[in-house]
């Protein structure tokens, strides 16, 4: 007699007692989340700062800190994560923005490696953004102290700490120093 596991949806996820801390939901399957480092949490404090001072002063939309949820995929559910996400304004409803998981990919959604972190989930999670519509990742790795730029389409582009770290057309007229991640 074979058992079948459960699959979870996102209202699940968000109704245990913690709402899912420290927890994805992927395909309908719990995952846990490592607390994070703390060279990955100022290494993404450094960016998420700069990225979030620059989209308040022009008014650009939300960024969004480490765990929140996205719903990426429904039947069965995906909940993703990003150490810093990004909507744009255009996308925020007028009566504010969801107190639950986002409903949908984030325009921008960011990745900071830690040591833990296996090659297949972090291309995983890559996958999951850009094929549920996030148009900008950036994969910020400490340890070599670089970021690695994926678009739908494109080839990925990796940045080191001599090269600047530009928002495109998702973030317009964003730009960092990559050495300034890694201060």
């Amino acid at each position: 007699m074979s058992t079948a596991t459960q699959l979870l949806t996102a209202d699940d996820l968000w109704n245990m007692p913690d709402h899912g801390a420290h927890r994805e939901l992927v395909k309908g399957e719990l995952r846990d989340m490592a607390p994070a480092g703390f060279e990955h949490g100022a290494v993404g404090m450094n960016l998420a700062v700069v990225l979030a001072s620059f989209v308040r002063t022009h008014d650009l939309g939300v960024v969004t800190a480490a765990e929140t949820g996205f719903e990426i995929f429904r039947d069965p559910d995906t909940v993703r994560a990003p150490d810093i996400g990004f909507v744009k304004r255009s996308r925020i409803p007028a009566s504010g923005p969801t107190v639950k998981y986002w409903p949908g990919a984030p325009d921008l959604a960011v990745e900071v490696i830690s040591p833990w972190d296996k090659n297949y989930e972090v291309d995983e999670k890559i996958e999951d953004w850009l094929t549920a519509g996030t148009s900008l990742v950036w994969v910020v790795n400490p340890r070599r102290k670089c970021v690695t730029v994926y678009q739908p389409s494109v080839s990925e582009q990796i940045l080191t700490e001599a090269d600047t770290l530009d928002g495109l057309d998702v973030v317009p007229g964003f730009l960092c120093p990559v050495k300034d991640i890694f201060a």
